[in-house]
């Protein structure tokens, strides 16, 4: 049964999020409030809590997973990324964005995109994440907490208990977050293309509000 950690949504305890990276190094999933909507998330080298995921959202291996990072120069480590892709990336993060990025050998062959080989990119504007990732040393596999056949996030954390309580390890309560998603842009091209449009406005990427 998962345990419920209730985490300040701008003081995190630090104690709360020292016991969450113990879970995480233990092969734990947890889910968390981001600056979105509630994610899951695990280990870049758990390749069992990686499947688990995949399990809960029952996606198959074409699924971009996100790498949530601290900050540009973390995401340097596992993305290629040129000067028009970094002035960009510097405009948006953190903020409600993800950015397909070529993949470096940094990331597991696995994480990839199987015919592309990209990855999710991600900076959320959430200071529980920002602890979380500090105190990890590294990015966290991530993906949005969507089930099957529903097309929204998960917002409540105690329904997000009640459903998958059974299912991960850990649930950071950090009250109520949105259902809205993340601006998703695809950089791995000549060009930014709009994947899905989300919470993230469009002009910082250059691309024009419908």
């Amino acid at each position: 049964m998962a345990q419920f950690f209730s985490i300040h949504p701008e003081n995190p305890q630090q104690r709360l999020i020292h016991q969450a990276v113990g879970i995480l190094r233990n092969g734990g999933i947890l889910v968390y409030p981001t600056d979105c909507s509630y994610a899951l998330g695990c280990q870049i080298g758990d390749k069992g809590a990686m499947e688990r995921i995949r399990e809960i959202r029952r996606v198959d291996e074409r699924h971009h997973f996100t790498l949530v990072c601290r900050d540009l120069s973390e995401i340097a480590q596992y993305a290629k990324v040129d000067n028009r892709q970094y002035r960009l990336l510097k405009t948006c993060t953190p903020g409600p964005y993800t950015f397909i990025l070529q993949a470096t050998k940094e990331v597991p062959r696995r994480l990839q995109h199987p015919k592309r080989a990209t990855i999710g990119i991600r900076i959320p504007d959430s200071p529980v994440v920002a602890a979380l990732l500090e105190e990890l040393g590294e990015p966290v596999l991530s993906t949005t907490l969507i089930l099957p056949d529903e097309t929204e996030p998960l917002c409540d954390p105690y329904e997000i208990r009640d459903r998958l309580e059974h299912c991960v390890d850990l649930i950071m309560e950090g009250g109520y977050c949105g259902m809205e998603m993340t601006t998703v842009v695809d950089l791995s091209g000549d060009e930014p293309v709009l994947v899905r449009k989300g919470k993230g406005a469009l002009p910082p990427l250059g691309l024009e509000e419908e």
